[in-house]
């Protein structure tokens, strides 16, 4: 009876021993990678308030990454990756705290102000007039005034309107997720 015993023993090893050295070297892989990978990186649960960046406005063209709408100045169907706002008051202000990082001026988008904020977000403010009220890597808060809007995007306005788009990690993202624009 003994002999049966190891002749079963045997058997089960010669017939399931590859799977079975196969199985633990699976898991000693995963043990070594799971141990030696980086700790998770925190994550902020500080919660974003952004504000408007124009008082009294009205929408004139909303945010469209699927859907094409007409440019009518440039007379062709685009995306639209910002909000563009026009107000009477044609002040335009920071959504957030930041830092300046580049004041511009192109003939498509007219003067360009680049504020960069906390948790990888960069709101872009398009169609300034001249009279930029801010410059490269200074220090603006929420609702403070950086400009005022203009028809200076000649790519997209001819009347005074501001373009906006906001930035999340380098890629633009729909302002609306992010700012309540029920109360504009």
């Amino acid at each position: 009876m003994e002999i049966s015993k190891q002749n079963k023993i045997k058997n089960f090893f010669k017939r399931y021993g590859v799977m079975i050295v196969a199985g633990v070297f699976v898991v000693a892989i995963a043990l070594t990678i799971g141990l030696t990978l980086p700790a998770a990186q925190e994550v902020s649960t500080t919660e974003l308030s952004f504000t408007l960046p124009m008082n009294n406005a009205e929408i004139t063209k909303d945010f469209s990454d699927q859907d094409l709408l007409y440019n009518e100045v440039m007379n062709r169907w685009e995306t639209h990756l910002g909000i563009d706002f026009a107000s009477e008051d044609n002040a335009v202000y920071s959504v957030l705290d930041g830092t300046v990082l580049s004041v511009t001026n192109n003939s498509l988008e007219g003067y360009v102000v680049e504020i960069e904020h906390t948790d990888g977000f960069v709101s872009v403010y398009s169609s300034l007039s001249e009279n930029v009220l801010v410059e490269e890597g200074d220090t603006v808060e929420k609702g403070q005034q950086i400009g005022e809007a203009s028809s200076t995007a000649t790519a997209e306005f001819t009347d005074a309107q501001l373009h906006f788009c906001l930035l999340k990690d380098g890629v633009e993202v729909d302002p609306n997720l992010y700012i309540d624009l029920q109360n504009k």
